[in-house]
């Protein structure tokens, strides 16, 4: 239900400065990374267009968040998603979901995109946790639904955690015909599953074919990694293998892609996170290379 696909000459990512925040938790950097990460993204020689997103009305978030919830947190009446009511993170929550959605509708266009976003998956219908405040994924699917661009999506969900919130949402509005929901961290969660968590990345293929999506929303979290504080699985080369196997998956398949940060917890003792930034860094690459854009 795309456009017209023309030629890529670069990738587009969904980025701005209202998307940064501090929640004041220093053990998760998911509120500062967009910002952490676009600096990294502007050091390189790839072809990235930064797009700046335009914040989701609160319409489009309280359709599968309750609107109680939803003005709570926005007004500072009750914690996010990172228990805090920074005022940083309630203006930035608008803006993170309406980059995951802007990124879903350039992959609409264009076949691929990204969003510098995180904490969605473990926000439910009425509310968020594990830094996670709104679900972008969620709104996403019923702004794409509402509009009629799309008849379903598939989300594959690669981050160490499982995405609780997500399907809490598919389940509270009936969704499960038009959301193909794959969450990894339900089944995998120690390293001697490597191997077999590999296999079931390249057998995805199979089963996103039969459902028939028309994108593909991919969360690509770091936290998956095998030094993570918070997760533990993959090494460095298999997060690459990971991400090069999705995204070959939805060229071949000839389905529009976006991808989002996710998690990532390897955090200096100063606060940076040159780690986490490395293996996002990494996704980028593998994308670029599928695309063909370096």
């Amino acid at each position: 239900m795309g456009g017209r696909r023309h030629r890529l000459t670069s990738l587009k990512v969904l980025f701005s400065a209202d998307m940064v925040s501090d929640s004041g938790l220093r053990m998760s950097p998911s509120d500062r990374k967009p910002g952490v990460v676009s600096e990294a993204l502007r050091r390189t020689v790839w072809p990235i267009e930064f797009v700046a997103p335009e914040p989701t009305p609160v319409v489009d978030v309280c359709r599968v968040h309750e609107q109680d919830f939803v003005e709570a947190v926005l007004e500072r009446r009750r914690p996010n998603g990172f228990g805090s009511v920074s005022a940083s993170v309630a203006r930035s929550l608008l803006y993170t979901c309406g980059a995951c959605y802007g990124s879903a509708l350039i992959a609409l266009e264009e076949g691929v995109s990204a969003s510098l976003t995180s904490g969605f998956h473990h926000a439910g219908p009425r509310a968020g946790r594990g830094f996670c405040t709104f679900n972008g994924l969620m709104v996403t699917c019923a702004q794409l639904f509402n509009e009629r661009r799309v008849r379903k999506v598939a989300i594959l969900d690669c981050d160490y955690h499982y995405g609780d919130g997500t399907q809490a949402i598919i389940d509270a509005h009936g969704l499960a015909e038009r959301v193909l929901h794959v969450s990894f961290g339900r089944t995998y969660r120690e390293p001697q599953q490597a191997q077999a968590y590999l296999a079931a990345v390249y057998a995805l293929r199979g089963e996103v074919a039969a459902f028939e999506p028309d994108i593909v929303l991919y969360q690509a979290g770091a936290d998956v990694h095998i030094d993570d504080p918070l997760g533990g699985l993959l090494t460095t080369e298999q997060m690459r293998e990971r991400d090069r196997a999705v995204f070959a998956m939805a060229a071949e398949l000839s389905l529009p892609i976006t991808w989002n940060l996710a998690g990532g917890y390897q955090v200096e003792p100063d606060g940076s996170i040159p780690r986490v930034v490395d293996l996002h860094l990494n996704t980028f690459e593998e994308a670029l290379r599928v695309w063909k854009l370096i």
